[in-house]
């Protein structure tokens, strides 16, 4: 495993490093390990320097949020594949080796472990689950999580299978494909950045996978909480940037229909008083307008770039159709005609 990399990306989570290095420690023998610090202002680079001795340490000059950490810690560290881990994750004995035994496959560009709840241990957890796809509107949901709708695992979903996307908070891939690629969007600064780097790789030909015989458990929601209205906005917004960087096909009217979307969704915050998202919807859409003209520009490159897309892993049907007007709330209930397999 000389060459595989797991880098921790960390600002101000002294607790969280004290609670879960262990178990990346004790259960990852012969990777390097290595803390990414995001400028933090807490003792988090002491107490790993004073702890756990062995872990390297990458410290940024400021804290650029999730893409940006990650982007400028990686220029730092050589390795054949990164395996970028949120540091609110508690790993198991022998998580590594399944998602090596994936990326034997030099089409995978990467893959990701099943990630169930910290908290609720049977329960699938909300950022990836057990792999994540996009409907025809690109909005991604999971093997094992539909929206707010998350299943118990009881072996369901332990295929190993190509995904559309591999979660951030677990990520395994290919070092010189991620830099190829450019890395992450750091407009982005957090949330959907990892989609993003997936659909961009996925129009060049290559795979994402899922090793569900890896298992991991994530606390979630700890920079950042799932209900707030800055998550709103980024997801909204980021969801924006994406469609307009990578969508193939006339623009307009799929951000015409998004626009509609997005409205009932605003409409729906206003009956229930939720100001503050309602107000995240509309500056997500004024900040799309706002970089429209450099968004564009990137459209024009990703299209030079682009190969053999490799489309498997969307789903053809609406999923905001399938959860909120049919009541389906697991993926085995989802109509399988409408994915793209190979």
């Amino acid at each position: 495993m000389g060459s595989l990399a797991i880098v921790i990306l960390n600002w101000n989570g002294r607790e969280y490093l004290e609670k879960f290095l262990p178990s990346v420690c004790e259960f990852s023998e012969g990777a390097r390990i290595i803390l990414a610090d995001n400028a933090s202002s807490d003792d988090s680079v002491s107490f790993v320097k004073t702890n756990f001795p062995s872990i390297e340490i990458v410290i940024n000059s400021s804290n650029g949020g999730f893409a940006k950490g990650y982007n400028d810690a990686l220029l730092n560290i050589d390795a054949e594949f990164y395996l970028l881990l949120n540091s609110d994750i508690e790993v198991t004995p022998g998580w590594l080796y399944p998602l090596l035994e994936v990326m034997k496959d030099p089409l995978v560009a990467g893959c990701q472990p099943k990630v169930r709840s910290f908290t609720n241990r049977d329960q699938f957890e909300h950022a990836g689950a057990s792999g994540g796809y996009l409907d025809r509107n690109y909005y991604p949901f999971c093997r094992g999580r539909i929206f707010d709708k998350f299943e118990n695992d009881e072996g369901q979903y332990d295929g190993t299978v190509e995904v559309f996307w591999a979660t951030g908070a677990a990520l395994l891939i290919r070092s010189k494909l991620f830099h190829e690629a450019g890395g992450f969007d750091e407009d982005f600064f957090a949330h959907m950045e990892e989609i993003d780097l997936c659909w961009r790789l996925k129009k060049r030909g290559f795979k994402f996978m899922v090793a569900p015989n890896s298992v991991i458990y994530h606390v979630g929601g700890g920079t950042l909480p799932y209900l707030s209205p800055r998550k709103s906005l980024l997801n909204f917004r980021n969801s924006l940037y994406m469609i307009v960087k990578n969508h193939d096909g006339i623009l307009f009217f799929k951000l015409f229909h998004r626009l509609i979307l997005d409205g009932i969704a605003g409409l729906r915050f206003l009956i229930r008083g939720e100001w503050k998202h309602l107000g995240s919807i509309l500056n997500a859409h004024f900040s799309v307008y706002r970089r429209m003209g450099k968004l564009l520009k990137q459209r024009k490159v990703i299209k030079r770039t682009t190969g053999n897309f490799n489309p498997e892993g969307l789903y053809r049907g609406s999923i905001l159709w399938a959860r909120y007007f049919k009541g389906v709330s697991k993926f085995k209930e989802l109509n399988q005609r409408l994915f793209i397999w190979k």
